[in-house]
């Protein structure tokens, strides 16, 4: 019996890459889904497609740097299911930049996307599971959150930022059983180069995911995190594609 069935799970930036993956991933284990992004349409046929193969989805139109919207996302995830078991992290934007360039509205979209949104997440959801005694935090690092790269320094800051904000969660919830899984993926074949914004650096960042892995891989390692026992906690993994070497 797989550890994932029946537990309810909360997925940001569902609409499209690991997000979405991760939710058909999860949903072919039993798991009970909310699903979480901003494009109304690409989360109904997502949703259409769950329950077309027998599982359960809801969802609900949601941008992560607004903490009122998470509340909500929250309330509703309460209200359908009577509680939530995981919390995938998972939106982000990846626009990079070199600071010289001064793409100051670059970086507050990276601070409130891939910093304020995590926190924002994990302030909705830890009421329920501090009351419950139980629960799983997962949020969506990046190899840049463990090497900086020139052009990446603030895309990199934010993710160094998830995983201290993560490592910090872990100490403080490790009481009330809640796990802490920091997932740190290199290059995947995802909408992520799509915010790219300085055309001197996406030629070499394009070249780069030319050997991307499929977002699937990522979503099996996040299916991996949950399904351990509840006294065993993946505190973190750094996924590449095999020829990546940075």
């Amino acid at each position: 019996m797989s550890n994932i069935k029946d537990k309810v799970v909360v997925i940001t930036g569902a609409s499209s890459g690991i997000g979405e993956a991760a939710a058909k991933e999860l949903a072919s284990k039993g798991a009970k889904l909310v699903l979480a992004a901003r494009r109304e349409d690409r989360l109904k046929k997502l949703q259409e497609e769950i329950q077309k193969d027998g599982a359960q989805a809801i969802y609900k139109v949601t941008d992560v740097t607004s903490h009122e919207q998470m509340e909500e996302l929250a309330e509703i995830a309460l209200k359908e299911f009577g509680k939530i078991d995981v919390l995938v992290n998972n939106a982000g934007v990846m626009p990079h930049s070199f600071l010289y360039k001064k793409k100051v509205d670059d970086w507050n979209k990276m601070i409130d996307v891939n910093i304020k949104g995590v926190l924002y997440g994990i302030a909705a959801v830890l009421p329920a599971m501090r009351e419950q005694k139980s629960g799983h935090i997962i949020s969506v690092s990046s190899v840049a959150g463990h090497v900086v790269g020139a052009g990446s320094t603030v895309y990199a800051g934010t993710k160094h930022a998830v995983r201290a904000i993560s490592e910090g969660l872990r100490k403080e919830e490790a009481g009330n059983n809640i796990r802490s899984t920091i997932i740190s993926p290199g290059a995947v074949a995802t909408e992520l180069t799509n915010s790219i914004t300085d055309m001197d650096l996406k030629p070499g960042i394009d070249k780069i995911y030319e050997g991307a892995i499929a977002a699937d891989s990522i979503a099996r390692a996040i299916a991996f995190a949950i399904e351990q026992p509840a006294d065993v906690a993946i505190n973190e993994m750094i996924i590449r594609p095999t020829s990546q070497d940075r």
